[in-house]
């Protein structure tokens, strides 16, 4: 018997005649790519791609430039312009670009070496720029290396350069243009290479949403916008030319973004500050947060006027700050639910915006669109952290108004919660049900109805009353809870409540779902005494709470129980209170005879059958549908601020409002149940 080895061998399967085209794969093969040819060859590793998004890079790594040296304190005054022929020119009065030999390349400037030589720059330490955009070296050479047309402009030193580059080859030598006694700085022009952008054109507002932004990032800055009027667009928004200048800062961004829309607090949290001996890593922070109330929030981004979309640490670390502030404050106030705030909770719909200034950033790609320096995490929450809490202390009023407003977005992000972990608990429409609730047959809820009834014995009598096709019966131990004066987290403790919420299957406040309600009608039926009112009037501010839907949409109804039976003979009639025995005595039973009165105690005293054909039969009993006014005009709008007081004020966590309107109506009050 042959080896496994020899069996291999003789089989041929362990070699493999080569193949031509092994043979052709030699050293020559190998290609190396030298200058900016790894530019052409794969831009989108330098600016993301080629369509508009990354065109439009090409202007703000050039811009970036100019903003570095404003930053430094070397430029006062940027133009930015679209010229005809998709031309765009970037010129600042800064120090301009050194033109003098380089000393590693002897027969090369400066500038010819930074528009032709990845990485390089003045950007790698932090003697000519303590803080910059532009990090690697790369930007303004990837620009030249995919235009097909750069023209460098500096003046410097009283005298002016230029140099003509195209496809990051430079055409001619670095030429002096003259003397220039009165002007200084460095003027770009370029158009990018239809090869590799293909016919697409620079958009006048994206250039001058880019200009504006970054004069509100400096404010030391003054940004001057052109655009051709032959390149303008039909209908176009922006002006063709306008100067941006915001001495605010982010503030006056922040508030340019808002405008005259209604806010939670009348003024931003806004403000700059440098960070001190305090442990934090060097640099600078600015920041503006709004809190609108259509909630139609933002959050943007920014390290050394770099626009960091994806966000990252400094982001990170400004969320840190405002929770953490908010829960101090809560703490400091006395309110309990500070505890439950998420940094979700501070930015749901806010308007915010942050900006950081520090040296060596560390950004994930060449892009720069997120800032990864874990210094900046730092950095930010304590700087912003301390001037939050200063600020929430300096003015009590609205500090108290945020921190409702945010506790607010707390309770509905955990209500949502809770109803995302019930319905991932259930299959379709089968909700793992509540013990005590006896559920009806049908499994559409067109035709159906729940009848809620206070205690065992109420829900006894119901359930043989019931019709089991069509009715179900819920009964609920005692009164619930008051959800108008409950905290959040006591409501969601209570089981009770659970109970119906899971019975009815259609969520509550924003998650609520009128096609998940599992009946048609919502019956509350309780005793026809005080504490029946009471449980009923507990359960109308249950559903006006959490579920007001369901009230607009017509579900909600009020059984109306008798009180009394009266008979005499055969004759057998049922009032529901003492009016309307009063009634019947005068009427039905006038006359001689002795007239038989049962007061019932409760639903749990009456007998099923007298249950059913009062109260529960659809052909014979009385239903009152619960009803709420809504905003459709004027009027309505203050008959539903009207009840919306009438409910806070009666069942609200303040006892003076309900002793106040005891005062002012007890002299109503009628045949009182005491």
């Amino acid at each position: 018997m042959a080896k496994n080895g020899d069996l291999f061998e003789r089989s041929g399967a362990g070699k493999r005649a080569p193949s031509p085209r092994d043979a052709s794969y030699t050293a020559r093969d190998i290609e190396v790519l030298e200058g900016l040819e790894p530019v052409r060859k794969r831009p989108g590793m330098y600016i993301g791609g080629t369509d508009e998004r990354a065109m439009h890079h090409l202007v703000a790594e050039v811009l970036d430039n100019a903003m570095d040296e404003a930053v430094a304190g070397h430029a006062s005054t940027i133009h930015l312009e679209l010229l005809a022929g998709n031309r765009v020119v970037v010129r600042d009065n800064g120090r301009g670009i050194p033109v003098d030999p380089h000393p590693k390349f002897k027969n090369k400037s400066a500038l010819e070496v930074i528009l032709t030589t990845l990485h390089s720059g003045g950007k790698f330490d932090s003697k000519v720029y303590a803080t910059s955009g532009g990090l690697h070296g790369v930007g303004v050479s990837v620009v030249n290396a995919l235009s097909d047309e750069l023209l460098v402009e500096v003046a410097r030193d009283r005298q002016a350069w230029s140099q003509a580059f195209s496809r990051g080859l430079a055409q001619g030598k670095l030429k002096s243009a003259g003397p220039a006694p009165n002007r200084r700085g460095t003027t770009v022009t370029f158009h990018p290479d239809p090869q590799i952008f293909g016919k697409q054109l620079f958009d006048p507002e994206r250039l001058h949403r880019m200009a504006r932004s970054k004069a509100y990032l400096f404010r030391g800055v003054e940004i001057r916008w052109r655009c051709d009027p032959a390149v303008m667009p039909k209908g176009a928004t922006v002006a063709a030319e306008e100067t941006f200048h915001f001495p605010g800062g982010l503030k006056d961004y922040i508030s340019a973004e808002i405008g005259a829309r209604p806010t939670v607090v009348p003024q931003p949290f806004a403000g700059e500050a440098k960070s001190e001996s305090n442990g934090t890593a060097g640099g600078r922070v600015e920041w503006a947060v709004w809190w609108p109330n259509d909630e139609e929030g933002f959050v943007r981004s920014y390290c050394n006027t770099v626009p960091t979309v994806e966000g990252g640490t400094h982001e990170s670390g400004f969320r840190s700050a405002l929770v953490r502030g908010l829960k101090r404050y809560a703490e400091l106030t006395g309110n309990r639910k500070g505890g439950i705030l998420t940094a979700e909770d501070v930015m749901d719909g806010a308007a915010a915006l942050v900006s950081v200034f520090i040296e060596q950033p560390q950004f994930q790609g060449q892009t720069k669109e997120k800032l990864v320096s874990v210094e900046a995490t730092k950095l930010v929450e304590t700087i912003v952290g301390d001037n939050f809490e200063h600020w929430l202390t300096g003015d009590k009023e609205a500090g108290n108004v945020l921190l409702e407003h945010v506790i607010a977005k707390a309770d509905e992000r955990l209500r949502r919660r809770q109803d995302r972990e019930m319905q991932r608990k259930t299959a379709t429409r089968k909700l793992r049900l509540p013990g005590k609730l006896a559920d009806c047959s049908r499994t559409d809820a067109e035709g159906t109805e729940i009848f809620l009834v206070e205690g065992d014995s109420a829900g006894g009598s119901a359930k043989q009353a019931r019709n089991r096709e069509t009715q179900a019966i819920l009964p609920l131990r005692g009164k619930i809870l008051n959800v108008a004066s409950a905290s959040a987290e006591k409501l969601r403790e209570n089981q009770e409540v659970q109970d119906l919420i899971q019975a009815l299957g259609c969520g509550t406040g924003t998650s609520y779902s009128d096609d998940r309600l599992r009946y048609e009608r919502v019956i509350v039926m309780t005793d026809a005494d005080v504490d029946g009112a009471h449980i009923a009037s507990l359960l109308m501010t249950f559903f006006y709470r959490e579920m007001p839907k369901l009230i607009e949409n017509g579900h909600l109804f009020l059984a109306q129980p008798p009180l009394f039976r009266l008979s005499r003979g055969g004759r057998i009639e049922y009032a529901r209170d003492e009016g309307h025995r009063e009634e019947l005595l005068r009427t039905v039973f006038a006359g001689n005879g002795k007239v038989e009165t049962t007061r019932f105690k409760g639903l749990g005293e009456m007998q099923a059958v007298h249950l059913r054909e009062t109260t529960m039969d659809p052909t014979r009993r009385v239903l009152l549908k619960v009803d709420v006014p809504t905003a459709a005009d004027a009027d309505a709008r203050r008959d539903a601020m009207r009840t919306a007081t009438l409910v806070e004020d009666l069942m609200g966590r303040k006892p003076e409002k309900r002793f106040t309107f005891i005062q002012e109506n007890a002299k109503f009050a009628r045949d009182l149940d005491v």
